[in-house]
């Protein structure tokens, strides 16, 4: 007998970009980019946006599932820790490339980021950053 909550996570709205599908659930969003795409800083933009519908003024966290390759301009990185809510950023691949690419990454984001290969755990790592902001800022 598996204890413990079953709950499906709720798409809360799916956005279809012309470089893949971000997915927006209660506290997290999920991008998913076309294999061959490049993430410039135009695109990262409508990310920029979808987050500010959705999230504004409260804390939230972003999963980048990394199923297909696709090139990324680091200068995003200098946007997006400039937002001040987004307190996650996780990325889930199998590949070696995107390991090592995260290295990088890493170094160009400059906040809190983790690499994983399950989506599962990327998914317990953003609500369990989530909640430690929560209650840390008393409002749990």
């Amino acid at each position: 007998m598996k204890i413990g909550s079953n709950k499906k996570a709720i798409i809360v709205k799916e956005y279809q970009l012309d470089i893949g599908t971000v997915q927006v659930y209660d506290n997290y969003m999920v991008s998913s980019f076309d294999d061959g795409a490049t993430l410039t800083l135009e695109r990262a933009y409508q990310i920029i946006g979808i987050s500010e519908i959705h999230f504004r003024n409260r804390p939230f966290g972003y999963i980048s599932l990394r199923k297909n390759s696709y090139a990324i301009d680091p200068i995003i990185y200098t946007y997006l820790r400039g937002l001040d809510n987004l307190k996650a950023f996780a990325i889930v691949s199998k590949k070696e490339i995107d390991m090592h690419n995260f290295k990088i990454e890493k170094l160009f984001y400059k906040k809190n980021m983790e690499f994983f290969i399950e989506y599962e755990n990327a998914v317990v790592w953003v609500k369990k950053r989530l909640k430690a902001k929560k209650a840390k800022n008393g409002k749990l």
